[in-house]
């Protein structure tokens, strides 16, 4: 996957299994991962570069990007105005 302008293609982190208490957490309450590996960036957009790069660990909003699931991986397509953080 090679996206352009200014996407990213993020691989969401695992969600949790567990709480820190040892409490089993069922799929239906799972909460959906913010923090992920970035696997792909774009060239950017306008002239201006890209401040993430591959294998950057990020934060982004509970609600950022398009979910695509190839060779039955998931990720996540988002612009790199939805990333909040480099961890």
């Amino acid at each position: 996957m090679k996206p352009i302008n200014d996407r990213v293609v993020v691989k969401p982190a695992p969600a949790e299994e567990k709480t820190s208490g040892g409490i089993i957490i069922p799929d239906t309450a799972k909460e959906k991962p913010q923090r992920g590996e970035v696997i792909a960036v774009g060239p950017g957009k306008d002239g201006n570069k890209m401040t993430v790069s591959k294998g950057d660990i990020v934060l982004y909003g509970k609600y950022a990007g398009q979910e695509v699931n190839l060779e039955g991986n998931d990720y996540l397509i988002m612009r790199e105005d939805d990333i909040l953080v480099i961890v």
